[in-house]
């Protein structure tokens, strides 16, 4: 028997901040069984550039791109024009699909997502995609919490969406710093039996941050599914692994080329066999089973990891 939270909806949003801007995102249609698009790459005419807080969600026609896109996959863009001295593409996270139209979320954080920001309806992008492995649907029945951090929650429309049409209640944790960092508030308050709302400054819902009401809905939940910062992850990991639940996490790693190539986006990984071995975030991920995910060890050479030998002989 599945568990549940037993309770119609409760929202936390503490409207009377009167700061919390949500832009429009677009759920993800369902996928016929075993459909999985290849990617493809394309040149992305800008439809609509919305703007909520500190984030700019574009809505691009992206033709071939859409067919078989599954919540937690991404698509990587060309940065910086023709002549650009920018190569490496920058990776978002489906946000919503809808027809040949894709939208994606952009935060700017570098010279790159800068560039992207400056974009507006009528340009036009080069896009590859859909990318990555998508989040695994749970055991029928089963109650998922859904925990993002910031625009994390980009992909958490379409896969809510896709929970609610199969009978899963659904709750939701988002949080950021403040709340121009939140993202699709008022979407996954629809979609959701409870929702509730950090902000680091208490700008907008409660003051804390997403681990801090998480073990609040943990009880309720069969499988979490978690999107956002390294560290966050690493905690709601932790925090599942001690009710015992599954937990799927989207990580946010540099992907440079986005299909496996460049190696720039590894993770020590435990795999079936129990041997440790770097996974590519690009291509098996970047969506993981968060308890093989060696959180201690992102950013390291673990001596146990295979390859580890042969590795540090040739730095």
């Amino acid at each position: 028997m599945s568990r549940t939270w037993g309770i119609t909806q409760a929202v936390d949003l503490a409207e009377g901040h009167g700061q919390l801007t949500a832009m429009m995102a677009i759920p993800l249609p369902p996928v016929p069984a075993g459909a999985r698009a290849g990617p493809v790459q394309v040149r992305a005419t800008i439809l609509q550039v919305r703007t909520a807080g500190a984030y700019r969600e574009f809505t691009v026609h992206a033709p071939g791109v859409v067919p078989g896109a599954e919540p937690g996959q991404f698509v990587t863009l060309r940065v910086g024009g023709e002549s650009s001295a920018m190569p490496l593409r920058r990776a978002f996270a489906l946000s919503g699909v809808d027809g040949d139209a894709l939208s994606v979320v952009v935060a700017a954080h570098g010279a790159g997502t800068r560039w992207i920001f400056e974009r507006g309806p009528g340009d036009v992008l080069d896009l590859i995609g859909p990318l990555g492995r998508p989040f695994p649907p749970p055991p029928t029945g089963a109650a998922a919490l859904l925990v993002a951090g910031g625009y994390g929650a980009a992909p958490f429309v379409g896969l809510a969406q896709r929970l609610t049409a199969a009978g899963h209640p659904v709750a939701a944790v988002l949080g950021s710093a403040t709340a121009d960092r939140l993202y699709a508030v008022r979407e996954l308050a629809s979609l959701t039996r409870v929702l509730v709302v950090t902000t680091e400054d208490g700008s907008a819902g409660r003051t804390g941050r997403v681990t801090d009401a998480a073990p609040e809905l943990l009880p309720g939940a069969s499988v979490v599914y978690a999107c956002g910062p390294m560290p966050m992850l690493r905690a709601v990991a932790a925090q599942a692994a001690a009710y015992g639940l599954t937990c799927h996490v989207s990580v946010e790693e540099a992907m440079a080329c986005g299909i496996g190539v460049c190696m720039t986006c590894v993770l020590p990984v435990v795999g079936v066999d129990g041997t440790s071995r770097f996974l590519r975030s690009c291509v098996d991920g970047p969506v993981f089973d968060a308890a093989k995910v060696r959180f201690d060890d992102i950013g390291r050479l673990p001596d146990d990891l295979h390859g580890a030998a042969a590795m540090r002989a040739t730095r």
